[in-house]
């Protein structure tokens, strides 16, 4: 998988940015006021900085906002990147100052001197997320991307805060890695793969086959897979770091790894998106990897239903009629609205086998919830405001858009079929709402439960101030923080 930058920290030895050879940052405030290391480069660069400064005040001193000086008199660095974060400014400006500092590294070593400065953490954060390079699959692609060494005042204290940021970034890169990889790579069989390997950080991973979800009765996941000649799969991992006994939070991934349409076949232009369509399934597998790699004292499991959706002759059809897990029977009108069902059965596995505290499903499951809010912000669809609530002031920490859409009876009336208990779409009009309320009839009386569809945020064509183009991570961070907040004992 891609690897996170390697971050070092160090005691502030401020005789050593003359000879730094890659790139060098600072940090000022509003009012341009340099710490030793910023009146060091001053004089290194016979008042160059303090010049920039003057002449950038009104422009370029704001927080997270960031100017260069190119090849400094004075030093062996190629720039001095100067980053304005005032004493009081928040994590998510930290973040985005120090995404800036990784974008603008390139492939040079950098030297951060941070000094005294506070939330150094969520710079190295930024500077960590944004500096993500998916080329595996480009010829000649060089692997050695450089180094980022923290220079502060107290440089343990830094790595431990750091620690955790750190092991969040691991995690949004394996999700970007599982999103950004070609179909014909990332198969059922390869992307389950990926997951056992994870047993080596200490997670509990369990793979079903199908012989065992056709025993379990998950016959609409089935039905999704199976006209296509790669195996479908559901894989559980477990992680049990909180109090023995005590019921976990589970996630629940949509994984197709590539979907055409099946019958119900999509129009050619764009169809080469669609290896995005385990997007939920790649943001579960994320936020597991995080928690397992800093150890979380919580009880979660993540439930991923890995298929792909494929036209031929033994495909399911429109018009036809299955029965899920839970017993309800399914009339297919579009094949093409296919993670609803593999949905339902893993979300009826997980609360039959777990008996969760509280469930939630990711998927990159309508179009329609991007015509609703385009790429800013995922679907937020809940049945309990207590941890709604929770999960939408975590992805505002996190600076993960997140908008909290409507369910209701006349939504749920829309999928009435007159052969079966249900349709599996509700027609045009709010799709992406009739999608969660089919998803609402497979949660059980009184269990928590929030949808997220993640179709406008999971793979973006532009670049986000913490990731390049393509596939975002979106989710692992605001995952990882409500567990954090609300699901780890003391």
């Amino acid at each position: 998988m891609t690897t996170p930058t390697p971050v070092t920290f160090t005691e502030t030895d401020i005789e050593k940015l003359a000879g730094h050879e890659g790139r060098v940052a600072i940090i000022v405030d509003t009012e341009g006021k340099t710490d030793a290391a910023g009146r060091r480069v001053n004089r290194l660069s016979k008042g160059a900085l303090n010049r920039a400064l003057e002449a950038r005040a009104e422009k370029d001193l704001k927080p997270g906002k960031v100017f260069t000086l190119a090849w400094p008199a004075g030093m062996k660095a190629e720039a001095v990147d100067v980053l304005c974060l005032p004493r009081r400014s928040g994590d998510i400006v930290a973040r985005k100052g120090g995404a800036v500092l990784g974008r603008l590294r390139g492939k040079a070593d950098l030297l951060l001197a941070a000094g005294r400065a506070r939330r150094v953490a969520h710079v190295v954060s930024g500077a960590v997320l944004r500096d993500y390079d998916f080329n595996v699959h480009k010829t000649g692609a060089e692997a050695a991307k450089g180094t980022i060494k923290v220079m502060c005042s107290d440089p343990e204290a830094a790595k431990e805060a750091a620690a955790p940021h750190l092991a969040l970034a691991d995690g949004c890169f394996f999700a970007r890695d599982l999103v950004n990889e070609p179909a014909n790579i990332l198969t059922t069989t390869e992307f389950a793969n990926r997951l056992v390997d994870m047993e080596k950080l200490g997670l509990s991973v369990e793979v079903l086959e199908e012989d065992k979800l056709e025993e379990l009765g998950m016959r609409t996941l089935l039905a999704v897979g199976q006209g296509s000649s790669s195996p479908s799969k559901v894989v559980v991992m477990q992680w049990n770091g909180g109090a023995e006994g005590e019921a976990p939070l589970a996630l629940v991934g949509k994984g197709v790894v590539f979907d055409t349409g099946g019958i119900s076949l999509k129009p050619a232009a764009g169809m080469e998106d669609m290896t995005m369509d385990m997007g939920g399934a790649g943001t579960v597998a994320g936020v597991m990897r995080a928690l397992a790699l800093r150890g979380a004292k919580a009880n979660v499991v993540g439930l991923v239903g890995l298929v792909e959706n494929m036209p031929s002759g033994t495909a399911i059809r429109p018009g036809d009629v299955v029965k899920s897990m839970k017993g309800d029977t399914v009339e297919i009108l579009n094949t093409d609205a296919e993670g609803r069902l593999v949905l339902c059965d893993v979300m009826w596995y997980a609360q039959e086998r777990f008996e969760p505290a509280g469930m939630i499903d990711l998927a990159t499951l309508t179009g329609a919830i991007i015509i609703g809010l385009g790429h800013e912000n995922a679907g937020v669809f809940s049945n309990d405001d207590t941890l709604c609530n929770r999960f939408l002031k975590a992805a505002e920490a996190e600076g993960e858009g997140a908008w909290r859409m409507p369910l209701g009876e006349a939504y749920d009336d829309m999928l009435k079929s007159p052969v079966a208990d249900m349709k599996n779409i509700g027609g045009r009009p709010a799709g992406s709402i009739t999608a969660a309320q089919y998803l609402l009839r497979f949660v059980k009386e009184g269990v928590p439960w929030i949808h997220l569809d993640i179709a406008g945020v999971a793979s973006v064509k532009s670049e986000t101030p913490l990731a390049p183009k393509g596939a975002t991570g979106w989710g692992v961070r605001a995952l990882d923080r409500l567990v954090a907040d609300h699901f780890e004992t003391e």
